[in-house]
């Protein structure tokens, strides 16, 4: 009897019946392939890395259940996106209520302003007043815009680069290479670049304020004096890419030294955020201990061909503590598991933007409640929520879906039929049966470094945008307006 094939035939059939089932079906249906790393033995801190919809969530909460099943304390469930522990914690007590409440589902600004807190220390991180504060320091600044006019740019260097890596001199500062930064700053310009950082933080001293950066910060100094007096049994940390490098050696911190500690789960095709690093630079070495996905799960094949256009660039470590390990895989190195799918694309100006979305939406072959809308930017997701509530659509926003069916904004009374909306950044690590992609122009430079850079972060972030749905997307791009002669 050919076993070899008789297992096949069963892993073939149990593809298929989840396929066809509901979207959470992913989230408690473990697929064989995957259960040895479930139940694995490490000697320290672990990854599962792979590209887009290859179950490393999936994984990652199963694991999750066994460590709390396996061990005693609190477990925590922590990642960079303020919204998704809700999602997670969501699909976590359905399958595994019997240890629910073991874990701890947070995102990690929120957990280190809570630990400051209990210990003492009140931080005030009000976003409008941190807002003024570098308005104020970019408005007194007038060499940065000459080198990059979008203060974006500049608030990038000093969250994702300064803060995010942790410098705290101008030494270092002058000394750091700047991964995922394509452009080359000289040490003159590196001066300029922290006597504008200072005022910022000048600014923020005057008003009492800290920025997210700054509690992670103030959180990992406080963890360092005073471990925690009832540590995790284990800290799984959900879309590692986005999250600093401060932010890792927090996590680092937390998990403390010892096996089934600390588990890393990413995917660096999938960063939102500029920057890069490597593992070795906050002191967690995974040699041995890395693992790789490398079958598509979510995604039909039609919707996955096309999201494999976009070269998205990896600005973040793939198992570099181990030379002799597996090598990165991409997006188009993947194998899939679902036939099918649908995908439609629109391209036109912006005029035609709003009875081509409005008519895309009735189209839609799903309910509105398994549909998303994702765009780049706020001010984008305002113009398109515009668009449909005009037209008597109604919408909610990306960042309160918590994972419950039929979440909604308290104004929509009909919760099983509203469309979610939000930015790339609000749909991280979600899956839906249907997405519509609209993509705006941006001003483009072809000669410049910092637009090089915005390319790259906008390929990752298509690529995000484009495998969210499992069934069918809807893909527009918004044309360019012509200039005049």
């Amino acid at each position: 009897m050919d076993m070899g094939g008789h297992q096949q035939r069963r892993l073939d059939q149990h593809v298929g019946a989840v396929a066809l089932g509901p979207l959470d079906a992913w989230m408690t249906c473990l697929h064989p392939r995957q259960q040895a790393i479930v139940t694995r033995n490490y000697a320290g801190p672990a990854r599962i890395s792979g590209p887009a919809g290859t179950g490393k969530t999936v994984v990652a909460l199963h694991r999750l259940r066994y460590l709390a099943r396996n061990s005693d304390g609190p477990l925590l469930f922590t990642t960079f996106v303020q919204n998704l522990p809700q999602v997670r914690q969501t699909s976590f007590r359905r399958f595994a209520p019997e240890v629910a409440d073991r874990v701890q589902f947070t995102h990690l600004q929120a957990w280190a302003r809570g630990f400051l807190a209990d210990r003492g220390r009140v931080v005030n991180v009000d976003r409008a007043q941190v807002n003024i504060a570098f308005n104020r320091a970019w408005s007194a600044n007038k060499v940065l815009g000459r080198l990059a006019p979008q203060p974006q740019y500049w608030q990038d260097e000093i969250d994702r680069v300064i803060k995010g890596r942790g410098i705290t001199t101008l030494d270092e500062y002058l000394r750091v290479t700047r991964p995922g930064r394509t452009r080359r700053l000289s040490p003159a310009q590196k001066a300029q670049v922290w006597r504008f950082y200072r005022a910022y933080q000048r600014n923020l001293a005057e008003r009492r304020l800290y920025d997210n950066n700054d509690v992670v910060a103030l959180a990992l100094k406080e963890l360092g004096t005073r471990p925690l007096e009832r540590p995790y049994a284990a800290v799984v940390v959900d879309e590692v890419q986005d999250i600093t490098l401060t932010g890792l050696r927090l996590l680092r911190q937390l998990a403390g030294d010892g096996p089934n500690r600390l588990l890393l789960v990413g995917d660096g095709q999938q960063q939102v955020y500029p920057g890069g690093w490597r593992l070795s630079e906050a002191g967690i070495p995974i040699k041995g201990r890395g693992e790789v996905l490398r079958i598509n799960y979510r995604n039909r094949a039609n919707i996955l061909a096309f999201a494999q256009r976009f070269d998205a660039k990896n600005e973040v470590d793939d198992l570099d503590d181990d030379p002799g390990g597996a090598p990165a895989v991409t997006l188009r190195d993947v194998e899939c598991a679902n036939p099918g799918g649908e995908v439609h694309r629109w391209r036109g100006p912006v005029a035609d933007l709003p009875n081509a979305l409005v008519d895309a939406v009735r189209a839609l072959p799903v309910p509105l409640a398994q549909t998303a809308l994702i765009t780049s930017g706020r001010r984008d997701v305002n113009r398109c929520a515009t668009i449909l509530r005009q037209a008597g659509i109604p919408v909610s926003r990306l960042g309160e879906f918590t994972g419950q069916p039929g979440d909604a904004v308290k104004e929509n009374t009909v919760k099983d039929e509203t469309l979610r909306i939000g930015t790339v950044h609000n749909v991280k690590g979600q899956d839906f049966r249907a997405v519509l992609a609209v993509v705006f122009p941006h001003d483009k430079n072809a000669n410049s470094p910092v637009e090089r850079e915005n390319r790259e972060l906008r390929a990752r972030q298509h690529l995000v945008s484009a495998t969210r749905p499992r069934d069918y997307l809807w893909w527009a791009e918004v044309e360019q307006p012509r200039r005049e002669a």
